[in-house]
């Protein structure tokens, strides 16, 4: 049996620092984000009919979607976010539940899912556990400023853009607490998948 595993996160709350844990383990990991960026490229069904609705503005001079220019937009209007999320969505999960069936065929004994919107998108039926990874808010909201150097503001509509990681904590199977040292978050790791029954070292 192969155990699914989703992993999510909020933004800048570490869950690609967990998400490369697990990879450096050879676990497989189906990334989500990198999902939707190739879902997105030029000539995919998406990439026509983001243009259709959002218009030709959004695009780079190589015709590739200007990714920063689109994410301003959804970022503050929440109707333009849904719309890019309906038409994005089902193509990622498509993409998403293909590597499944190849990861499964090869017979791993652990998928994991790497969403960052697993419980705003309703997918946790994607998944047979779920693993969250949480940081207090004020943490949250400074390495976000750190990361990407935005302002308080711009920084705290990403964050209003999800649900906040208070209330993801009560819908996970597991919570990796992320406020600390990057070893204190592996061994909390390495302990959930060990009492799910997957070891590795």
């Amino acid at each position: 049996m192969t155990l699914i595993v989703g992993l999510t996160g909020g933004i800048a709350s570490g869950k690609s620092t967990v998400s490369n844990m697990l990879k450096e383990m050879n676990i497989t990991v189906i990334d989500a984000d990198v999902e939707s960026r190739l879902a997105v490229q030029k000539g995919e069904p998406a990439y026509y009919k983001i243009i259709e609705e959002f218009g030709s503005d959004i695009l780079l001079e190589n015709e590739e979607i200007d990714r920063p220019k689109l994410g301003s937009i959804i970022f503050h209007q929440e109707d333009k976010r849904k719309l890019l999320n309906q038409i994005v969505h089902p193509d990622v999960r498509s993409r998403m539940n293909n590597k499944i069936e190849q990861a499964k065929q090869n017979r791993e004994d652990v998928i994991i899912l790497d969403i960052p919107l697993l419980f705003e998108s309703k997918l946790t039926y994607m998944a047979d556990k779920t693993i969250l990874v949480y940081v207090n808010e004020e943490i949250q909201l400074k390495r976000l400023m750190e990361r990407n150097s935005l302002s308080v503001s711009d920084a705290k509509a990403r964050m209003q853009s999800q649900m906040p990681l208070s209330e993801k904590v009560s819908l996970a199977d597991a919570v990796i607490d992320n406020n600390g040292s990057v070893d204190k978050t592996k061994n909390q790791l390495m302990k959930i998948l060990a009492d799910w029954g997957i070891h590795k070292e």
